[in-house]
């Protein structure tokens, strides 16, 4: 016999918010309103090492703390690739530098979270649910939306990924895709034996739940039965998983799915050893994957930020294995057609023992909910940051985005 659990379980998409079932979700409608903002939040795990992302090479000091890892300051062609004079881009990310010049690229330095913890599992929840020092049941991602209307779609928030991360949880209806095209619902009469399971059941929110899946469901196996054409060319596959992520993502952008916050997620930054390599492959394939993602969509950048965070950062100093340790902070890249981009932001806090957090890792000196704030607010629209953080006053706008 065919079950709820069994039926949910089966398919590519799930949906799941704060608290249990059936109070998961919130009411959608199924019709959309065509192109809507949307945020993009890529996360990346493991704490990225932000002094080689993006090189301070202008300091003398990065080089006498870096001395096998350090990245070659700007003079070749497989040099960093200088951005300001002070910093300058891994030169794995080289297609990210088009970007960049035309001003459609920001990056954050010293950022990170107000709270200390340099363990992996605590700083990724306090930071996806957005509350420092603490893990609510609900991220901010889902508290950032606004209420539902009657033209809200039903994949207004979207994880690509096999389970919905913390970052979307909660009272606002999030769905998490793993692959819209080997996503199937077993045919019509299946369908119906199911929409019409949920819109009998005794309890109208279970009903209301089902409602909410099956229009999900159906608007994306309409999506992927209309014909795809992508200007990236193969450049969504050098971008690895996480290429293929923010190719569905692209894919349900272009249709018109109404789609407002999307998460997705790259792993493998914890380099205790042998740093150089394994750093230059990632960011070779993040590097890839964001510009796949913007040549893509094209004009329709207008319309998107995407920023990017981990947890912290990694130690000043490498190690004995030609790695790094768990620092503190980091940076966060930002980039969309309304970003302010072609600058650094934030307060350098620099390299100086004295200058170092507890004489060991980069400062922070802003607040990742400082950058995450402006862009709830400037282009989601959400102008209640005590909600989407509670207990955090907001400071001085920085200016990522565009007047």
């Amino acid at each position: 016999m065919l079950t709820r659990r069994f039926f949910l379980r089966g398919s590519a998409v799930a949906m799941a918010g704060a608290g249990a079932a059936p109070l998961w979700l919130a009411r959608a409608a199924a019709a959309t309103e065509g192109k809507r903002k949307t945020l993009v939040v890529i996360f990346q795990r493991g704490a990225a090492d932000g002094l080689n992302v993006v090189v301070p090479f202008a300091e003398k000091r990065y080089y006498e703390l870096r001395p096998a890892i350090g990245v070659a300051a700007p003079k070749g062609p497989n040099d960093a690739i200088d951005l300001d004079g002070h910093f300058a881009l891994h030169p794995s990310l080289k297609p990210l530098k088009s970007l960049w010049d035309k001003g459609s690229l920001a990056i954050v330095e010293a950022t990170g979270s107000p709270d200390p913890s340099r363990s992996h599992f605590d700083a990724q929840d306090y930071m996806e649910s957005g509350t420092p020092g603490k893990t609510t049941g609900d991220g901010w991602l889902n508290r950032a939306l606004t209420a539902a209307g009657p033209k809200t779609s039903p994949v207004r928030a979207v994880a690509l990924g096999s389970k919905l991360p913390r970052t979307l949880r909660g009272d606002r209806a999030a769905v998490s895709v793993g692959d819209l095209q080997s996503f199937q619902m077993g045919g019509e009469d299946t369908a119906n034996i199911f929409e019409n399971m949920y819109a009998t059941a005794v309890d109208p929110r279970l009903g209301a739940t089902g409602k909410d899946a099956f229009a999900a469901m159906k608007m994306i196996q309409t999506i992927t039965q209309q014909p795809y054409d992508f200007a990236a060319g193969n450049r969504y596959a050098q971008g690895g998983e996480l290429g293929r992520s923010l190719q569905q993502l692209a894919r349900l952008i272009k249709a018109n799915a109404g789609v407002e916050a999307a998460f997705a997620e790259i792993g493998g930054w914890d380099h205790h050893g042998n740093e150089q390599p394994q750093l230059s492959n990632l960011l070779r394939q993040f590097g890839a994957a964001l510009d796949a993602f913007s040549q893509d969509l094209g004009d329709r950048m207008e319309d998107i930020v995407l920023v990017t965070m981990s947890e912290f950062g990694r130690t000043a100093q490498e190690n004995g294995n030609a790695g790094t340790d768990h620092g503190h902070g980091s940076l966060m890249m930002v980039l969309g057609g309304p970003v302010n981009g072609g600058k650094v932001y934030g307060k350098w806090p620099g390299l100086e023992v004295e200058q170092l957090f507890e004489g060991r890792d980069l400062a922070v000196t802003t607040d990742f909910r400082d950058v995450l704030g402006e862009l709830v607010t400037g282009h989601l629209g959400q102008k209640n940051l005590g909600q989407v953080f509670p207990g955090y006053e907001a400071g001085k706008p920085l200016g990522l985005l565009r007047g």
